[in-house]
């Protein structure tokens, strides 16, 4: 039979919190009761997503996850953007709740795929419902790979600092072997990960060295994504 569906039911603290932070993604509330027991439901078009309250819950001691496959995880990612910089006048990078960009997983069929860290510590995984072809291995520089490997680890597991001590091995051996765009790429995220780690003074340092590096329009191209988030980066370790 098809035609199934399924929705999660995640822990929280707080349904009021987690539906007012829903709510900023472009959420809207389709079910609430504080008893017997806290209950919130909310939907953005057709992603569901129901949580009951604990009183006491911590975030930190949350294992809440679930994956969301989306037509297009770009365009998704924008328009939670647009509703966290209108409520907060920036992404929220740090702590909890937070967002992670776009960027393909190595561990995840090559896919795009971001993740929300809610206020509930659940992980709301999302990913494009069409896998891309993955490139060849030979095609990818040594920094690349070390950048690959950061990304499951930052990303997808939320291990920043392991995710920080590949990409600064890497960097040291490869900078001054590396192309222009996978260097870029490749400091862009490492400053993501200080801001992350609370070293706004390393991703300062970080994104001055991306200023310097020279680029041709061809680069600037294919780095639109990079620049844009250094870019953002600057604005959020100057507040």
């Amino acid at each position: 039979m098809a035609g199934e569906v399924t929705t999660p039911i995640l822990p929280c603290n707080s349904i009021d919190e987690i539906a007012e932070f829903y709510r900023m993604l472009g959420f809207e509330q389709t079910y609430y009761q504080t008893r017997p027991n806290p209950y919130v439901a909310l939907r953005r078009e057709d992603i569901n997503l129901h949580f009951h309250g604990i009183p006491g819950f911590d975030p930190a001691d949350s294992y809440g996850t679930c994956l969301v496959a989306v037509p297009d995880t770009g365009a998704l990612f924008a328009a939670f953007a647009e509703g966290m910089r209108a409520v907060h006048g920036k992404l929220l990078v740090t702590g909890t709740p937070r967002i992670t960009r776009p960027r393909k997983r190595k561990n995840a069929d090559n896919l795009a795929g971001f993740v929300v860290v809610d206020p509930g510590g659940n992980w709301i995984r999302f990913f494009p419902q069409t896998p891309v072809p993955a490139e060849e291995a030979s095609d990818r520089g040594r920094l690349r790979k070390s950048l690959d490997n950061a990304v499951v680890l930052g990303d997808s597991k939320g291990d920043n600092a392991q995710g920080a001590k590949i990409l600064d091995g890497a960097l040291a051996r490869e900078s001054h072997s590396a192309t222009a765009i996978d260097l870029v790429d490749a400091l862009t995220y490492r400053a993501e990960l200080a801001i992350r780690m609370n070293d706004p003074e390393l991703a300062h340092q970080l994104l001055d060295r991306i200023r310097a590096i020279p680029l041709t329009e061809t680069d600037r191209d294919a780095l639109a994504d990079a620049l844009s988030n250094a870019e953002e980066l600057h604005r959020i370790t100057t507040d």
